[in-house]
């Protein structure tokens, strides 16, 4: 790298010239690497062999990053620490697309490879799965959100009568994700009709997302016909009944791994350690985050990365998120999976890990829903 001016430059539009991006560039891989505040002294010695790279000019560089909110000094006599705007600048521009190792490719494959959603909870064991895979590969925490319930697909539906007059409702949804509930409808309805009236809704239903069941079944509620049509009546009362609260549910959530952020000094801080496992064990919160990183991306997008205040929940400021969509065979619902860690996270490495999950779950579900 050639320097012809001992003076680091900052444009108008707020990027850095070469000498500057590769010291900011510098402190960054060193602070990753120690978690600790980076002094010039310990960049000097990385570029000894660079004409003009002395600690003091070094020290100056460093000074102009401080200026620019790119690093920080947490103590008058430490060294400085890169800030969200720093790693942002980092990742907007520093940093190229990365690749995958084999031991990578190959543990990811062996989890994905062998996952068979041939029963009921495959997919759940799966997801559940995936965020553990996650949390190992990156050291940090794995999550993995599954679309929406309004998204979910029905396949099949079926009732079994209690003796107590309780209706016991087996919903399968695509990919093979069962979901039992018990409803009441305040009526005696004998198996014969139950069974009629779930091949009615099998019928007239499977494919359909509940976005788009709720929607005809509060027409069906509408439809004269439904009064006086016994088979109608039963299926609007017994579906209806079966919906509640499904269309609004969120996803469910996986994590795993938040115990690896516990020797992370970052989180040495009680109090702030505390609130981020609040907002990991809060499942609305979470699914709200995460929806927010990925809003306005389809499945097949690449990752996402949002550092610090990006984040927008101050117990998360201290962290990065990076997230990639995925969606749940075709024409499926989208989900969410991603790392959560300290701002000084493997960013390049861990963004292709997390688009490389995404793509191989599209594909397990994907054989999984052209099988069904």
């Amino acid at each position: 790298m050639t320097v012809h001016s001992s003076k680091s430059q900052i444009s108008s539009e707020g990027l850095l010239d070469a000498r500057s991006q590769f010291v900011l560039a510098e402190i960054i891989k060193e602070h990753r690497r120690t978690g600790e505040p980076v002094g010039s002294r310990a960049i000097a010695e990385r570029c000894a062999s660079g004409a003009g790279w002395s600690a003091p000019t070094i020290r100056n560089v460093m000074s102009e990053l401080e200026q620019a909110g790119l690093v920080e000094q947490p103590h008058t006599s430490a060294g400085r620490v890169p800030t969200d705007k720093g790693y942002r600048y980092y990742v907007d521009h520093l940093i190229g697309a990365a690749r995958l190792s084999r031991v990578d490719t190959d543990t990811i494959d062996n989890l994905l490879g062998i996952s068979h959603l041939s029963t009921g909870t495959g997919a759940a064991r799966l997801m559940e799965g995936v965020s553990r895979l996650l949390s190992e590969l990156s050291d940090n925490v794995g999550i993995v959100v599954s679309p929406p319930h309004a998204e979910n697909r029905l396949l099949h539906v079926e009732f079994v009568a209690l003796a107590d007059g309780g209706i016991i409702v087996v919903m399968v949804f695509a990919p093979n994700v069962v979901q039992n509930r018990i409803v009441r409808t305040g009526e005696t309805l004998s198996q014969d009709e139950l069974d009629r009236t779930a091949r009615y809704l099998n019928a007239e239903f499977t494919g359909k997302s509940l976005t788009a069941i709720r929607a005809e079944i509060i027409q069906l509620m509408r439809n004269e016909k439904a009064l006086y049509d016994r088979l109608l009546r039963n299926a609007v009362l017994l579906f209806d009944r079966s919906l509640e609260d499904e269309e609004s549910s969120a996803g469910d959530v996986y994590v795993d791994g938040a115990s690896n952020i516990l020797d992370k000094p970052e989180f040495a801080n009680v109090a702030r350690l505390r609130e981020l496992f609040r907002t990991l064990e809060e499942k609305t919160r979470l699914v709200q985050i995460l929806s927010e990183c990925i809003a306005g991306s389809r499945a097949g997008d690449q990752a996402r990365v949002r550092i610090g205040r990006e984040l927008g929940a101050p117990s998360m400021q201290a962290c990065a998120l990076i997230t990639a969509p995925y969606r749940v065979g075709a024409g499926g619902g989208v989900g969410t999976l991603g790392v959560v860690g300290p701002m000084r996270i493997e960013y390049a490495r861990l963004m292709a890990v997390v688009n490389y999950v995404a793509r191989r779950m599209e594909t397990v579900f994907g054989e999984d829903a052209a099988a069904v």
